[in-house]
């Protein structure tokens, strides 16, 4: 019997996992999505034309709005909900997500009013369970393409990151495993902050320096937050962290980026937010770095002025001055 996979969501990073996951042929996969009606169009067109236009989705994946059908005897679940809707849309499906399933996150962000990271909110809502976090340099829109690209699966039960590498590896996209669970999830909810300040060096027309500059001194800051919930240095140094930080700081698709271009080119962040398709992570988990970092007196002066750009209407300019204009240190 293959094993059933269901994926909950229906965004970019869903459909390619739906995609990816069905290349193996003792893999049935199922996929849910909130709209009945965006369920209907993409199993009759089988394309995510909003958010994947031109990637056609296998007939083998079921995609539909019911979700005791799309859950009915899988083995292992796929959350690929954003996590600024992670909770409320877990206690919806809760009733039907009762048992204690191995459960794969894709989610990458904190929760900005209990500062919960994506597992924790999971067996928060869903009770005990086991997660595991798949993270790494891996936009949708490449993955769904067949294109190559490398992540990690981690969980502090090795047996099972080794059991999701198994799931999630093909020939165009290699998996390792991971103990840090942590990490990861620590690792790609901070690069997105990281992410808003590399888009304002490119809306304000900075070069390779410092935009390089910016992504070296991110990558200690992603590390230090991390040490605090007691995640493993070497995880920021891997796929999860500088991995994932470089592709999000540099990628035309990457969501964060481009808000912090368009705030760097002058616009407001409600008019940012109101225009795009889909969530930018970036801007709600500066929020818990912030607050999370102040309460507990963790270093953060590039995130701590992404948050004076996002939130107190700082000048881009300006927060680049001050970061320039911090004291000396020694490296």
């Amino acid at each position: 019997m293959p094993t059933k996979i269901a994926i909950l969501g229906g965004g970019a990073m869903a459909t390619a996992c739906a995609i990816l996951l069905n290349e193996h042929q003792d893999q049935q996969v199922s996929m849910w999505l909130r709209s009945a009606d965006l369920a209907r169009e993409i199993t009759e067109t089988r394309e995510n034309k909003r958010l994947l236009p031109g990637v056609q989705i296998p007939q083998e994946i079921d995609v539909t709005g019911d979700i005791e059908k799309a859950v009915a005897d899988a083995e292992f679940l796929v959350v690929a909900i954003p996590s600024a809707f992670l909770r409320t849309s877990l206690e919806q499906l809760a009733p039907a997500l009762n048992s204690n399933r191995p459960t794969i996150s894709v989610v990458k962000g904190l929760e900005p009013e209990t500062h919960q990271r994506p597992s924790e909110i999971i067996t928060d809502v869903l009770g005990t369970r086991s997660v595991i976090a798949v993270g790494g340099p891996s936009h949708a829109e490449e993955i769904a393409r067949r294109l190559p690209a490398t992540v990690v699966a981690a969980s502090g039960d090795l047996s099972l990151a080794k059991r999701v590498q198994s799931m999630f590896a093909t020939d165009r996209f290699r998996v390792y495993a991971n103990v840090d669970l942590i990490g990861v999830e620590v690792a790609g909810a901070v690069k997105n902050v990281i992410a808003i300040a590399a888009g304002i060096c490119d809306g304000l027309g900075f070069g390779d320096n410092a935009k390089s500059a910016l992504m070296t001194r991110g990558i200690v800051e992603m590390s230090r937050f991390g040490a605090y919930f007691g995640a493993e240095e070497s995880t920021f140094s891997g796929l999860a962290g500088i991995g994932d930080l470089i592709t999000t700081c540099i990628s035309p698709y990457g969501r964060n980026r481009l808000v912090g271009r368009r705030l760097g080119e002058g616009e407001s962040l409600s008019d940012i937010i109101e225009s795009m398709d889909a969530v930018a992570e970036g801007v709600k988990t500066t929020q818990a770095v912030m607050e999370i970092s102040d309460q507990n007196d963790i270093d953060m002066p590039i995130s701590q002025e992404i948050y004076r750009v996002l939130f107190e209407e700082k000048s881009p300019l300006e927060a680049t001055q001050t970061l320039m204009n911090r004291p000396y240190k020694i490296e």
